[in-house]
């Protein structure tokens, strides 16, 4: 966990705590929105933070496409450091695939396009990649005929942001995260980063980044400051204006945070620019009033988490607040907590196990094969999923959240219907399992669906 910034309180850093306040009831009531963690930076310290439980300061969360930022970093840092040309075309970063890629534009396309997702192409291109070459990402986005001159049109693009973080690879000699330590994270503070890998063993770059919400507080802190972090220059000045400005125009995105510039791997907003992951994975910078945001949550709605920042926080910047407003919300920041399954008891399980298999006729859903409840004296309820991968075996709160490993589990009864949900408390997802003990009938369905992994997979990786 990093220990970087220095704990304050809003009133003492110009924030009406009310505000805050007002905030994370929003977020809370919201529809679509579940909140996971928030934390609000003024000035560099800490003004406001909370996690809600079963999540926790300590424990990484899966960002997703806010890993994207993490690797424009690396971009950043190997320009400074004279590695990377951003005018220098991709291909020649690629020589082996000189003479297969004979598309003129996508010869024409260079570093700084791919930064802006602007490679040219007009829709995501990453199934198509694959397709061509299952086993080198690159090579298969390279192959793929661009629509339009490269710069000129935005188009959110999976395969811009893995070919950076080869660029980077290539040029340091080292992986992403070996070239990152040394240069980002050990300077920041950060001392667990983690990134899911593909088949080559390169990190994916775009998404599966695993880290603490502090560590997005810093990146989103270290932009604010113009690439300087205690004293010493991590990116160039020059670098940060053009990251976080728009590089591209793109006013046919449908919401209206997502259609107004998008820059290096950071998304223009309506108040500032941020980075983002799916379901609510935020990095909110507010350079005007020298705030940064950053939320982890399993939010289908992102709009509205990020309407109720301009709603509630925003206007209470500025404003007079008072130390009992500081304590209140203190008080329910230290508070926070999803509830568990609501329900009876779980009480005994009849013959001390049941186990359902999927089978062509009954298939038990969110990919996996089997389910198996047991009970015994020392452990009580445990939970065991299995998929394809491997297996994910949890012990069951009983009206509480039963933490394990990377598994957060409460179950609840009533006659023979169980009802037990699965936190994967390093990543967004929660998987809902009902269990008819009477007919021996069991089924498994997601809350929001894993974008790059199953179940037996849904936690940090291994470095």
């Amino acid at each position: 966990m990093t220990t970087t910034f220095r704990r304050s309180s809003p009133s003492a850093l110009g924030i009406d705590a009310a505000g805050v306040d007002r905030l994370v009831i929003a977020l809370e009531g919201a529809p679509g929105v579940e909140p996971h963690s928030i934390m609000v930076l003024r000035h560099g310290e800490v003004a406001a933070e909370g996690w809600w439980a079963p999540f926790a300061a300590d424990r990484v969360h899966l960002l997703y496409s806010l890993s994207k930022s993490f690797t424009a970093a690396a971009v950043g840092i190997a320009v400074r450091a004279g590695l990377v040309d951003l005018d220098a075309t991709v291909i020649s970063h690629f020589p082996e695939l000189d003479a297969e890629v004979t598309d003129e534009r996508t010869r024409r396309m260079r570093v700084r396009h791919l930064l802006a997702m602007a490679s040219g192409h007009r829709t995501e291109t990453i199934e198509r990649a694959r397709q061509l070459d299952p086993t080198n990402t690159v090579r298969g986005f390279l192959l793929l005929p661009v629509d339009e001159e490269p710069g000129t049109v935005f188009a959110y693009n999976q395969p811009c942001t893995y070919t950076l973080g080869e660029i980077v690879r290539r040029v340091s000699g080292t992986s992403l995260l070996e070239y990152l330590r040394p240069r980002l994270f050990e300077p920041l503070g950060i001392d667990d980063f983690a990134w899911c890998r593909d088949d080559s063993g390169a990190e994916l770059g775009y998404s599966g980044g695993y880290t603490t919400t502090d560590a997005v507080a810093a990146l989103g802190q270290l932009y604010l400051q113009g690439g300087v972090w205690n004293g010493e220059r991590l990116l160039d000045q020059d670098w940060v204006a053009a990251a976080t400005s728009t590089r591209v125009e793109n006013p046919d995105e449908a919401n209206p945070d997502w259609s107004v510039g998008y820059g290096f791997q950071f998304w223009m907003a309506r108040h500032g620019f941020r980075g983002d992951g799916a379901y609510g994975q935020f990095c909110i910078v507010l350079p005007e009033q020298d705030v940064v945001v950053a939320t982890t949550g399993q939010s289908l709605d992102m709009q509205a988490v990020l309407d109720a920042v301009w709603e509630h926080l925003l206007p209470a910047i500025d404003r007079p607040g008072s130390t009992a407003d500081d304590e209140r919300l203190r008080a329910r920041l230290a508070g926070l907590a999803l509830p568990p399954v609501v329900g009876g008891p779980l009480g005994d399980l009849p013959d001390g196990s049941a186990s359902v298999a999927g089978s062509p006729s009954a298939r038990l859903g969110a990919g996996l094969e089997a389910l198996h409840l047991s009970h015994d004296t020392d452990r009580g309820w445990v939970l065991t999923l299995r998929d394809p991968w491997g297996e994910v075996v949890a012990p069951v709160g009983d009206g509480s959240w039963a933490i394990d490993g990377a598994t957060a589990t409460s179950g609840a009864r009533d006659g023979d219907e169980l009802s037990i949900d699965v936190r994967f408390v390093e990543t967004p997802h929660l998987l809902h399992v009902r269990w008819d003990l009477a007919s021996g009938t069991a089924s498994a369905a997601w809350e929001t669906e894993p974008l790059h992994d199953a179940a037996s997979t849904l936690h940090r990786p291994a470095d």
